[in-house]
């Protein structure tokens, strides 16, 4: 059975993330991506993860600290936009994730924005290291979705092949706007 973009957005960390690795989630939600890298990433690695909500980080905190895995993440209270202050241009990231829309069961009004997503994508990329992968679930069915899909769609055909390999995963016979996963993964030099 095909897997939903969801599933196949940890498939496709799982086969390069390993302990010792730095990850990031960007859009920290309900924690469950947060949960999954700090898992992946081990006792020596750690995980980034970034939300405009204090429930999205309280939520986080509290699963975190359910599976004994606290030590591994750093939360912040504050936009995927405002990593590159948090990061060194110098630090190694091996895996990052975006869950793209707002939070379920939350205010919909508090979403994703197409400038702030760019500049975190940038970010990343600037630290991505070869075999990397930076994956975006771009859930659109919401006021603004289409814009910043737009955004993504755009951005990710525009990188250099030379550079960069990206893939496009979506069902495209279904209803009800299902989400569209993209994954750029860093080439090597």
């Amino acid at each position: 059975m095909l897997q939903t973009a969801l599933h196949y957005s940890h498939t496709l960390i799982k086969e390069v993330l390993q302990p010792g690795d730095n990850a990031i989630d960007a859009t920290m939600g309900n924690g469950f991506d947060t949960l999954f890298l700090a898992d992946l990433v081990g006792k020596t690695g750690k995980v980034f993860s970034f939300d405009v909500q204090e429930q999205a980080v309280k939520t986080t905190q509290e699963k975190l600290i359910a599976a004994g895995l606290d030590t591994r993440a750093q939360l912040y209270l504050q936009g995927h936009e405002t990593l590159g202050e948090v990061l060194d241009p110098d630090f190694s990231i091996k895996a990052a994730i975006f869950n793209l829309g707002y939070l379920p069961k939350s205010d919909k009004s508090i979403i994703t924005l197409p400038s702030t997503t760019k500049k975190a994508m940038t970010e990343i990329l600037l630290r991505l290291v070869p075999r990397g992968r930076l994956i975006l679930v771009a859930y659109y069915g919401h006021v603004g979705g289409t814009e910043e899909l737009d955004m993504v769609r755009n951005y990710c055909e525009a990188l250099p092949q030379e550079q960069f390999s990206v893939l496009n995963y979506q069902f495209i016979n279904q209803k009800n706007q299902p989400p569209i996963l993209f994954c750029i993964e860093r080439k090597k030099p």
